[in-house]
């Protein structure tokens, strides 16, 4: 799955699934740049990938246009064009439904969703302009989760966000399936990022995680990274419109699996 000299933004990509993603696509050939509002984690980061091919680092608040129009037009000209654009950046906020609060409802829907829809129509716009002028086309990945179907009670802004993102997904998709542009997403289910580290010392939390898992085990950031990869390749030609649902089996699961006592 070669994305040898495409160029590809990655958004939230300073740290965590993001990163893996960046470091793939680096892996596999792509020019990646870094979107994020961690500076020092996102300079890092990039100073990283370099070692391994080419990467840059530009700061965007997705949620803000102005951020978005500057990372596209940075993007374009320190490489000219946008072959992939990965919408990774999120965030969460807890809260049991009763008091959650209206400005943290905003934050997440702002970030997760509205961000993703800013960054879409930025990036969108310069990929129809270039099949209109005889170029190829590009595509769109989103990175959804299992939470844009499943849901939890004190998770409600990001579980609104993912599922408003399975049909930002669907319906970018449709109007953009006649220009060749393809927009997909990836559901990810317990992958082992920072977010979820701590129930290595929960033996508890990590049973409740393991109960609901028929593999068994917690996914890896890589594991992402790589359906992201296929989704951006051209072995994806045909596929658009679609989630893909990399969750070690839960999304079928109706029961909780047996978790084998730990020595």
């Amino acid at each position: 799955m070669s994305l040898e000299n495409k160029v590809a933004i990655v958004t939230g990509a300073a740290r965590g699934i993001g990163l893996a993603i960046a470091r793939r696509f680096v892996m596999d050939g792509a020019k990646v740049v870094i979107a994020d509002v961690d500076d020092e984690a996102g300079e890092a980061a990039a100073g990283d990938l370099n070692s391994l091919g080419e990467a840059m680092y530009i700061h965007c608040n997705v949620a803000e246009r102005l951020d978005v129009r500057n990372l596209v037009a940075e993007t374009l000209n320190a490489h000219g064009d946008i072959n992939v654009l990965v919408n990774n950046a999120g965030i969460v906020a807890g809260a049991d439904f009763l008091d959650l609060e209206e400005d943290d409802f905003d934050r997440v829907l702002s970030i997760n969703l509205k961000g993703a829809f800013l960054c879409s129509q930025a990036v969108a716009r310069h990929m129809v302009e270039k099949v209109e002028s005889g170029g190829a086309p590009g595509c769109i990945v989103n990175m959804s989760s299992i939470n844009s179907v499943l849901a939890i009670p004190n998770q409600i802004p990001y579980c609104v966000s993912k599922g408003g993102l399975s049909q930002l997904t669907k319906a970018t998709a449709l109007s953009l399936a006649k220009y060749g542009i393809r927009v997909n997403a990836v559901g990810p289910g317990s992958i082992m990022t920072d977010m979820l580290a701590s129930v290595n010392d929960d033996p508890a939390a990590k049973n409740r995680i393991m109960s609901r898992t028929p593999m068994l085990r917690i996914g890896d950031p890589s594991e992402i990274a790589g359906v992201a990869a296929f989704l951006a390749s051209e072995d994806a030609s045909y596929v658009t419109g679609q989630t893909i649902f990399a969750d070690g089996g839960r999304m079928p699961l109706n029961y909780t699996v047996a978790v084998p006592d730990e020595d």
